[in-house]
């Protein structure tokens, strides 16, 4: 057989499978299979603010009237998972840990008063979570975690 009787069609799909056939497999596109990045679980918590905060914080709630109206414009629960700041946002979502317990609060309300040396104040809710109801006070360590 003459090399001018062959079709043209045929010359060419000959000549593209013996390329592919040379190609490696990594970069023959028929044969290579995109692989998802192995998948590691996500942390449980994982926090979206700066650095972690210590400070001295204390619990108010144990006699405060409920009719009270906290900064947010809500009434007051003491039994709720909620803490007051000076300057946070309200609504803003706080990581707290403390004697070897943590607890996720939602910044409510405005306070404590400069003077007091505290920047942080918690619902007894979350002082009971936090294990600090007797002493009042307790060095916390804190993260913004959301808003």
């Amino acid at each position: 057989m003459q090399f001018s009787t062959i079709p043209a069609a045929l010359i060419f799909c000959a000549a593209s499978a013996a390329v592919c056939a040379f190609e490696s497999p990594a970069t023959d596109p028929a044969t290579a299979i995109a692989k998802p990045p192995p998948r590691t679980p996500a942390p449980a918590l994982k926090a979206a603010g700066p650095a972690a905060n210590t400070t001295l914080a204390s619990w108010y709630g144990g006699g405060e009237k409920l009719s009270r109206r906290t900064a947010s414009g809500e009434a007051f629960n003491p039994d709720a998972l909620t803490a007051a700041h000076r300057t946070l946002p309200i609504g803003a979502r706080l990581h707290i840990t403390a004697n070897g317990r943590s607890v996720i609060v939602r910044i409510n309300d405005r306070g404590p008063s400069k003077s007091t040396g505290r920047s942080l104040d918690v619902s007894r809710g979350a002082a009971r979570a936090l294990d600090m109801i007797g002493r009042g006070t307790a060095r916390v360590t804190w993260r913004v975690v959301g808003s």
